[in-house]
């Protein structure tokens, strides 16, 4: 990897984690109780990582674009760090169903949403 594709993808890393940063914050303007900002953001990053890693594979995105746009702002814009701090404050709060519903549902749907983008991205 080049200098520059090193650069790139720190760039579009920060770009992933600005645009995280508003999606989250217009998603908690609207919804308090469960953190759905977090999980629109894995489910969605899921989806466009699985697209860009398919695209890669199937010879129609350069593996530099996909190294920019996948592992640095979709590296950027999904948490999942986050996902697991709001799991445990969920749990600490006594929302168990709420905390149980944010992990599994969290995992099941981004891992679907993935395989759904690389099925997208392989097939154009």
């Amino acid at each position: 990897m080049s200098a520059l594709e090193l650069l790139l993808v720190a760039v579009g890393g920060g770009v992933g984690a600005a645009l995280r940063f508003l999606l989250d914050g217009l998603v908690k303007a609207r919804v308090r109780r469960f953190p759905l900002g977090t999980l629109v953001i894995n489910v969605s990053g899921s989806l466009v990582l699985g697209v860009l890693t398919g695209l890669g594979q199937a010879g129609t995105l350069p593996l530099p674009a996909v190294a920019v746009l996948g592992t640095g702002m979709m590296g950027g814009y999904t948490t999942f760090s986050t996902a697991s701090v709001e799991t445990v404050q969920l749990l600490r709060s006594g929302t168990t169903g709420l905390a149980v519903l944010n992990a599994l549902g969290m995992l099941v749907v981004s891992v679907g949403a993935a395989a759904l983008g690389l099925w997208i991205g392989r097939n154009p």
